[in-house]
């Protein structure tokens, strides 16, 4: 039986979008035994995968001896390939003196991790502006498999998970939201306006989450608002996530898994180009792009972004059979 070790230590959106890839890999290849290199942070979150069936933890703060102790870790069993999705330096010095037999690493690496490959997968068509899932497709040609997704990702579920917040409202389940971002540039300051509009003109259920507590400064009607920030878990994330209707979310990670999970998802989009790193696949029904003026979400008035909500909710009800247009053309 193939081993095969891939390593994506973070973050989160370019863990999902590795998994994707794995999945992939798994679904053309079901013999394949993946393992996986991860980051302490978010080892939580690859254990969840269905098609992730070893865990080697990185350990940020573990210094020289916990970075050796991962290396003999990996040495110990003796990996067919090990692909580095990451392609830093971190990442290709692991690749490195991981033992495997064949070490494939992207052909756009950073900081010299290039010299630790033995194979470097080609770039798609569309160069360094491509896509960053469809770059990472790119590593199952390599192992002779077709760079396509295999369907939403799938994730274990766990028992007893209470998520009776996420009931429907008026018969329609509620809207999940995403506030928070690490980039100060990629967060938009209207998400309590648009809530409201949500809520009291849509007469919707809205459900708040994210690592970081945000708070909501209005008031609504009881059970139809729900502040989850800074009080979600990464084991739980794909199942808040599953209950939904909608997601909306800045350019973050929870707006990739959403788009991963195959719930439809609106992404909101500052200085980042959607094109490059929106919801995948772009033309999907269920995945679209908002993007502000000039690329500055402060300019993006909360009113318009309800209306253009509207809007969007509307076209996926009428391209939820044959294939869509291009999402971030439909919201212009």
């Amino acid at each position: 039986m193939p081993n095969l070790l891939i390593i994506q230590t973070s973050s989160l959106g370019d863990i999902v979008q590795s998994l994707q890839v794995a999945s992939a890999l798994k679904a053309q290849q079901p013999e394949w035994t993946i393992s996986w290199v991860v980051r302490d942070l978010f080892a939580p979150f690859v254990r969840m995968s269905t098609v992730v069936d070893q865990l080697f933890v990185f350990r940020r703060l573990g210094g020289v001896r916990g970075f050796w102790r991962l290396i003999r870790e990996l040495r110990e069993k003796q990996f067919d390939v090990v692909m580095d999705m990451h392609g830093l330096l971190r990442s290709g010095l692991i690749t490195r003196w991981s033992g495997g037999t064949r070490r494939i690493g992207r052909a756009d690496a950073r900081e010299g991790a290039t010299i630790f490959y033995r194979e470097k997968i080609p770039l798609p068509a569309g160069g360094r502006a491509s896509h960053p899932l469809e770059i990472l497709l790119q590593f199952c040609p390599a192992v002779g498999a077709k760079p396509e997704l295999a369907g939403p990702l799938k994730m274990r579920e766990i028992e007893h998970l209470n998520l009776a917040f996420m009931a429907p409202h008026r018969g329609q389940r509620p809207i999940l939201i995403f506030p928070d971002s690490r980039r100060a540039d990629k967060k938009w300051n209207g998400f309590g306006q648009f809530t409201a509009l949500l809520i009291r003109e849509a007469g919707r259920k809205a459900v708040w989450a994210g690592t970081d507590y945000i708070p909501c400064k209005e008031a609504f009607p009881e059970g139809t608002f729900v502040n989850l920030t800074g009080n979600t878990s990464l084991t739980s994330l794909s199942a808040l996530i599953a209950k939904a209707d909608w997601v909306v979310s800045n350019d973050s990670g929870p707006m990739h898994l959403a788009a991963a999970l195959g719930v439809k998802t609106v992404g909101l989009f500052g200085p980042t180009d959607p094109r490059a790193t929106g919801p995948y696949p772009i033309n999907s029904p269920t995945n679209y792009a908002m993007q502000a003026p000039v690329g500055d979400l402060s300019l993006l008035p909360a009113r318009e972004a309800f209306a253009r909500f509207q809007r969007i909710q509307v076209l996926a009800r009428k391209v939820a059979g044959p294939a869509a247009a291009l999402g971030v053309a439909g919201l212009n």
